[in-house]
């Protein structure tokens, strides 16, 4: 199973608009990226993202949302509106999730 770590987080954002993916490069070199959840779906789609790096899930949704691997290598737990859950990747190959509440919604995490 690959090993990818969970970190959750709470926020509440202000009423600017989301940007659909947003990077940001840490004092590590590791990248942080940005996933929103709006539309009963995850904008982006297909993630590229490297070792190390962190992704956060926002929901923009007024339903309940998750983002869970597949393999079960990570679940945000449930996210409701404006609420973000984070992970940090650290094992590269490709990821498929989905939302537990909403399976059509899919998503994929590819890490080099």
């Amino acid at each position: 199973m690959p090993n990818i770590t969970r970190r959750s987080i709470l926020g509440i954002f202000a009423a600017t608009p989301l940007v659909a993916l947003a990077s940001r490069v840490s004092a590590a070199g590791h990248a942080a990226h940005t996933v929103t959840i709006e539309g009963f779906a995850f904008s982006p789609a297909t993630l590229d993202v490297a070792v190390g790096d962190t992704i956060s899930f926002t929901n923009a949704d007024s339903a309940p949302h998750t983002a869970t691997a597949l393999d079960g290598s990570f679940d945000t737990g449930r996210l409701n509106r404006n609420e973000s859950g984070e992970i940090t990747v650290t094992a590269a190959g490709s990821f498929e999730y989905k939302c537990n509440f909403h399976p059509a919604m899919r998503g994929t995490i590819n890490v080099t």
